[in-house]
């Protein structure tokens, strides 16, 4: 019986991972958190019966502890609580399913308590891999990833010597807006862009995969991942979602993983790694696909990708405030208070104002995180 914990378990991918759960019956969930979702989290308190359950909010987290009183189940609250879910007694997995750089400090955590980690959370990586990475290698600790793209690069290298990588191809649906203008895209609306064309995603991951902010995260995240430069790396728009991602080798060969859009998959692998286990869905049918195109990321309309190279190429702290600018401007996005090509503006700004620290700390991420947020309310 494989034991869990995971963190964001009402949001999207922990609802996904929940899924994978009851489908093969034998992974034990210890502890699930959210962020104030307490009716979501009651249900799957009383039906996976973990042992810990924690809740961002303070005050829902009271709430849960009373309409929960008849469990067995203990609520614990804030930051305090999610360092405990992560590094509790038992688990063998944490799934990061949390969205946002809150993510961090649960992830070192459960490195420091020797849990792999299955990974969701992009923020984690893209602004604290120089951190993360060495220590996953020091406590001894695999880092499994639960992204698409990144499930497919590691499923590809599977067997293979990660320094014959020629270069990692990944893929991207281009988006609800693939094919717009600039100018088209100073009218789209919210609902507009909420409208993504493969996946079923989370509010925020979808305005970032319209912006292709997600993409330029992903490829942040990639160079950690894989341990490979920059120039290594390349998007390619694949409007099917079919390939999910592709390792070129030193001689050419090139490692594909296929399948239908569907999260289950990459989380199950992560889960199961190194095996296989059989998944109810679709399948893929060559015949009825017919064709699978591909092409050139527009990267004069789209500017997270171009802007997310630049702060990678910057390195230091300059990652950490494109995310945090980001994270900001989709918030204030998917509240209506600005538009679509002002998220754009806001990463911008921030990135150009910002005094980089070349190898910042935990705290010091932190903080720059905390200051860009600051920056961004007092002008927007």
């Amino acid at each position: 019986m494989k034991k869990i914990a995971v963190l964001g378990s009402t949001g999207s991918i922990g609802t996904q991972t929940l899924d994978v759960v009851r489908s093969n019956g034998d992974i034990e969930v210890l502890g699930l958190s959210a962020g104030k979702n307490i009716d979501k989290l009651e249900e799957q308190i009383r039906e996976f019966s973990p042992k810990l359950a924690a809740v961002w909010d303070e005050k829902k987290a009271e709430e849960l502890a009373v309409k929960t009183a008849d469990t067995d189940t203990r609520i614990v609250s804030g930051m305090d609580g999610l360092l405990e879910l992560a590094s509790m007694e038992g688990t063998e997995i944490l799934v990061t399913a949390i969205v946002g750089m809150l993510g961090i400090r649960p992830t070192i955590e459960a490195i420091k308590a020797g849990k792999d980690i299955a990974l969701a959370n992009k923020e984690t990586l893209v602004t604290a891999g120089h951190l993360i990475m060495p220590m996953a290698r020091e406590y001894g600790v695999r880092i499994l990833p639960v992204d698409s793209e990144h499930s497919a690069i590691f499923q590809a290298l599977n067997g293979e010597s990660r320094k014959e990588i020629h270069k990692l191809l990944i893929t991207a649906s281009g988006g609800p807006f693939r094919g717009k203008t600039r100018r088209d895209l100073e009218t789209v609306t919210l609902q507009d862009t909420l409208k993504h064309p493969n996946w079923v995603m989370g509010q925020k991951i979808t305005v970032d995969s319209a912006t292709l902010v997600n993409k330029g995260l992903e490829v942040m995240e990639a160079r950690w991942l894989f341990d490979v430069t920059l120039d290594q790396i390349q998007v390619v728009v694949q409007p099917q979602s079919v390939i999910h991602s592709m390792v070129e080798f030193e001689d050419g060969g090139i490692m594909a993983q296929l399948g239908t859009p569907d999260m289950r998959l990459p989380i199950q692998y992560a889960l199961y790694y190194p095996h296989r286990r059989y998944l109810e869905g679709e399948r893929l049918d060559f015949a009825k696909l017919g064709q699978i195109t591909f092409e050139e990321p527009d990267m004069e309309t789209f500017l997270g990708l171009p802007m997310a190279i630049q702060a990678a190429k910057a390195g230091g702290s300059v990652p950490t405030v494109f995310n945090a600018a980001n994270e900001l401007a989709v918030k204030k996005f998917l509240q209506q208070q600005i538009s679509f090509l002002d998220i754009y503006e806001i990463i911008g700004q921030s990135m150009e104002r910002h005094k980089k620290i070349e190898h910042p700390d935990l705290d010091e991420i932190l903080a720059v995180e905390n200051e860009t947020y600051q920056w961004i309310e007092s002008r927007w």
